[in-house]
């Protein structure tokens, strides 16, 4: 009997494939940029002499009270903007299950792996760290799971361009994995009580919104209220309104009919993905990164059990579980790594996957207040900044390192030549 290969991530990507990767990377790094400049203007307004008319701004109501939407600009941006970001993260949820690197689970085992460890063990050091203070609150445990892919691929375009596609495509996999995780992470454990009947309309809309998929019918007609109206059931339900974005995008269909040049969800995240990178996201990243220092101080809010918990879960503990996970399913199980990728590799894609931000700042708005909530969003940004760097430095060395590969691997091709075995040999 001929044993079985093992089944490496990520396989040769196809055409398709490798141009849907690209045009996602390069979405999500303009993203990143973005965000990081709505964060910092946010940032140094709300320390400026002028940050109370910041404060205000978040803070200001607007909306149909009837409808139960008398929203804060904050709440907006969070329940309605991000809904749109999630809405695409459920579409490229759907490809990635359907068509993409998650369609074979057994040659994804690397990155779901490495994800769910990036994901468990900040969990268990953030709950570790709390627990073990007497000032400790362990119920923002799931802040520091989240990976920021925007942040995380802005880094990686700007100091990883010798690095291999494969581990972009590892990145970006376990990214995916990463979102799904956060997703039902806010769906079951910070709901604080459900009201089934909205639920219950919800689902139908949902529900309704498949079955017109699967009838392809494409009139915006019905499914921007249907939609909108599993949104807003959704949000009465008591249960975060951005669940239902992503409960559409997975109910999206991803397989192309005969006829078609495209499926309706690479349609449509094709056309929401640079409204969600460049907009959504930037503009929550306002209302949430101004965090106000000026009261609590630098000192205070930083070394607080819920700071000192999320810097460590998310500069120690992603890279940790991480590499970890990742490298005792490829050493026990049949999966593998890609033969263009290293473990050194992994170990700087761990770094990278310590960058937490837009999902981060939204699981610490639902766990705390007041000065609790700044000392959460403070040690979010410190700790991305600091994962950023460091994952900046070791993608750069594992750039060089791919770069010499290369050049070497080359000179080798070249010196096997017949032209160049030709001029060697004075017999010829």
């Amino acid at each position: 009997m001929t044993p079985s290969l093992p089944e490496e991530f990520p396989s040769k990507l196809s055409l398709l494939e490798r141009g849907w990767l690209t045009e996602r990377l390069r979405d999500e790094t303009v993203g990143g940029v973005l965000l990081l400049i709505a964060a910092a203007i946010a940032l140094i307004w709300a320390n400026s002499p002028w940050g109370d008319s910041y404060a205000e701004l978040v803070q200001f109501q607007f909306g149909p009270e009837a409808l139960h939407l008398n929203l804060s600009l904050n709440a907006w941006a969070a329940d309605g903007l991000l809904a749109i970001f999630f809405f695409v993260i459920g579409l490229e949820l759907k490809h990635e299950l359907v068509l993409g690197s998650l369609s074979n689970v057994h040659k994804a085992a690397v990155p779901i792996a490495a994800a769910i460890g990036g994901m468990a063990v900040p969990a268990l050091i953030f709950a570790g760290i709390n627990l073990a203070s007497p000032d400790g609150m362990p119920g923002g445990w799931g802040i520091p799971m989240a990976t920021d892919i925007a942040f995380a691929l802005a880094v990686l375009a700007v100091v990883g361009r010798n690095l291999p596609i494969a581990l972009r495509a590892f990145l970006l996999t376990l990214a995916v994995v990463d979102d799904l995780g956060a997703i039902l992470v806010i769906a079951i454990f910070y709901t604080d009580s459900i009201q089934f009947g909205w639920l219950a309309l919800a689902i139908l809309c949902c529900g309704a919104y498949a079955l017109a998929q699967h009838q392809r019918i494409r009139s915006a007609f019905l499914y921007v209220p249907l939609a909108l109206l599993a949104w807003q059931f959704m949000h009465l339900s008591g249960i975060h309104a951005t669940v239902a974005g992503v409960a559409l995008g997975l109910l999206t269909r991803v397989r192309i009919d005969p006829g078609e040049s495209a499926s309706p969800a690479d349609r449509l995240a094709h056309r929401l993905h640079p409204l969600s990178a460049g907009i959504c996201v930037p503009i929550f990243a306002f209302v949430a990164a101004g965090v106000d220092l000026r009261s609590i101080g630098v000192i205070t809010a930083i070394t607080s059990p819920i700071a000192i918990g999320i810097i460590a879960g998310l500069v120690l503990g992603k890279p940790l579980g991480i590499l970890v996970t990742a490298w005792c399913v490829a050493r026990f199980t049949k999966a593998s790594l890609a033969a263009s990728l290293r473990w050194l590799d992994v170990a700087a894609v761990g770094l990278i996957g310590g960058i937490g931000f837009t999902v981060a700042l939204l699981i610490a708005e639902l766990s705390y207040q007041g000065g609790s909530l700044d000392s959460a969003k403070l040690a979010v940004l410190v700790a991305s900044i600091l994962a950023a760097v460091l994952a900046g430095f070791a993608l750069l060395l594992r750039g060089r390192s791919h770069a010499a590969l290369a050049a070497a691997e080359m000179t080798d091709t070249e010196e096997d030549s017949p032209t160049a075995m030709v001029q060697q040999d004075p017999d010829r």
